[in-house]
């Protein structure tokens, strides 16, 4: 019997076994595919018996695991997802088993890939008619669950060509682990996120980005090569030289292409301490002239630009000194809106700019930042400065996450908004949301900085506004259920789309990122003409049944009763 038939006999197993699971207070349907023999029953110790004979890895109907499957960091989902199990995979070979089974079963069934579940609208889950399986790509999710795949990264010093060093990593491995093996090493990533507790598979299929995007590109634009496994099931290794129509596909695809199970990033030397300085500002023109400034620097030597260029929001007075924005003060010294001549009701715009630097250049740092800050135009009075090794810098994200759980602040809805705007436009969106819409009350960071189009790869299937520069806005909003409507997950989603709506009817032409719609018309809105064509063209050669990805809400699965392209 064949290993797509073996399964498929796995898989009816599992169907006729999940019938008979109890879901009481978990969000999960749990249904039946509508399979031959139905009638027969098997036990729980027959079926995981199977499955660990079929996988590397284990093959979960366990309700825990699958309800933990069917959630994500946004946590807004209105209506449970349809799992059948979650494959946590021992090896690439489980990966290609599970795709191919769905792409050759006669019925068929949606895979999802779920990296740290950060998703905020459901994308890594099945979304679909049919139950779907969720490859739990990283072991972070369940410390109990270990597989032959979650193996320390492997980096290579100098590997003998133009790129120069590199590291090897399971698709399914957090950025910090990353950043940890390749530190041991001296090295590290060129480009972020600001949050490093992501799975590389999640962000290369985003995008990646954070304040080293000016000068390094987002992280799609630091890789070397990829291993894919495609929705026919085919593992394929994808790079500039070989099948570079998936390789540019996959990257920023949305999942919708294919599976990463490898990918291999540039390295670079790694300092080893960030001066981090913080400028306020009250003039959003003054704000936004100096971060294009500096972001003009990226061609520069490093003594002559900074590292990380970033800025957020505060249009809320108690933000400032809460602990999203510590580093300004103590709570013993609170500081004043007003202190910096701004009425109260205002709104304060914050730069955010290290320099990297090592114990033996650190002599020149005081000067080097010192020429820099010269030439913009801050509120005098509104320095702030500290120093800290590289490593703490990049995982700063991390210790405010651990102070919210502390609270039980973490673990709820995250009605997130992540736009790119065009330079020409932004100013009108600073009065139209900043100064309008927000008012002077927000439930989270509010995060604004430039990028450069020419660090975006075109062949690559996100996309960005049609300008030379365009803005990260990025509202990242906690829904609290605080007895405050201003809080709760239904305003903060209802002014969601207020915002997109002003945008709209303003003619300021965003572009989503982690983008979410859900009809063929939004989606063609968000790609373009051009793009739309070009991604759709891709589904049709890389995932002709449309099983991959299906939370993102883009294809409808060929064997969905939906008639419809989109979801």
């Amino acid at each position: 019997m064949s290993s797509s038939n073996d399964l498929e006999l796995l898989l009816l197993t599992l169907v006729i076994f999940a019938g008979s699971i109890s879901t009481v207070g978990f969000p999960v349907e749990v249904g039946h595919l509508d399979l031959d023999h139905d009638d027969h029953e098997y036990d729980l110790d027959r079926l995981m018996v199977f499955g660990r004979g079929f996988f590397d890895g284990s093959l979960s109907v366990d309700p825990a695991d699958l309800h933990r499957a069917s959630v994500d960091f946004g946590g807004g989902q209105a209506t449970p997802a349809k799992l059948m199990a979650v494959l946590r995979p021992g090896s690439v070979n489980d990966v290609v088993k599970l795709v191919k089974a769905a792409y050759e079963s006669r019925r068929g069934f949606p895979v999802s890939a779920r990296g740290h579940g950060h998703s905020t609208n459901g994308q890594a889950r099945p979304y679909s008619s049919a139950p779907g399986i969720v490859i739990e790509m990283s072991n972070y999710n369940n410390k109990n669950v270990m597989t032959t795949m979650m193996k320390p990264p492997n980096v290579v010093i100098d590997g003998g060509d133009h790129r120069g060093s590199y590291v090897d990593v399971w698709g399914g491995e957090l950025w910090i682990e990353v950043l940890k093996a390749s530190m041991e090493h001296g090295l590290a990533p060129k480009s972020w996120t600001d949050y490093l507790y992501l799975s590389v598979g999640g962000t290369l299929s985003n995008g990646g980005i954070s304040g080293q995007a000016f000068n390094h590109g987002p992280q799609i634009a630091n890789v070397h090569e990829l291993d894919v496994v495609t929705g026919k099931g085919e593992l394929l290794t994808c790079s500039e030289e070989q099948n570079t129509d998936l390789f540019h596909g996959v990257l920023g695809g949305l999942g919708q292409f294919g599976i990463i199970t490898r990918a291999r990033i540039a390295l670079e030397p790694a300092p080893q301490r960030v001066r981090w300085v913080r400028v306020l500002y009250s003039n959003f023109h003054d704000f936004t002239k100096d971060q294009e400034y500096l972001i003009s620097l990226h061609g520069k030597p490093n003594s002559e630009r900074f590292d990380y260029v970033e800025g957020f929001v505060i249009v809320d007075e108690g933000l400032i000194n809460n602990w999203r924005s510590s580093f300004f003060s103590s709570p013993r010294n609170p500081i004043k809106f007003t202190s910096f001549g701004v009425n109260n009701g205002g709104v304060i715009y914050s730069l955010e700019i290290t320099r990297n630097y090592d114990e033996s250049t650190s002599h020149a740092v005081d000067q080097e930042v010192e020429a820099l800050l010269k030439k913009l135009n801050y509120i005098p009075s509104s320095v702030f400065t500290t120093d800290l090794p590289y490593m703490d810098f990049l995982d700063r994200v991390h210790k405010a996450e651990l102070k919210l759980r502390s609270k039980g602040l973490w673990e709820v809805p995250h009605p997130w908004l992540n736009l790119f705007v065009p330079k020409s436009r932004i100013a009108d969106f600073d009065i139209g949301v900043f100064k309008g819409i927000l008012g002077n009350k927000t439930s989270g960071p509010i995060l604004i900085y430039p990028m450069n189009k020419n660090k975006w790869d075109h062949r690559d299937s996100v996309v960005t506004p049609d300008e030379e520069v365009f803005y990260l806005v990025a509202l990242l909003k906690s829904a609290l259920d605080s007895g405050d409507e201003t809080q709760s997950l239904e305003y903060l989603s209802n002014q969601n789309r207020r915002i997109l709506n002003f945008c709209d009817e303003a003619g300021i032409k965003v572009k989503q990122y982690l983008p979410h719609h859900s009809t063929e018309e939004e989606w063609k809105g968000h790609f373009g003409e051009i793009n739309w064509e070009r991604f759709v063209k891709r589904k049709v050669e890389y995932d002709p049944r449309r099983i991959l990805a299906t939370g993102q809400r883009i294809f409808a699965p060929q064997f969905d009763s939906r008639a419809s392209s989109s979801l």
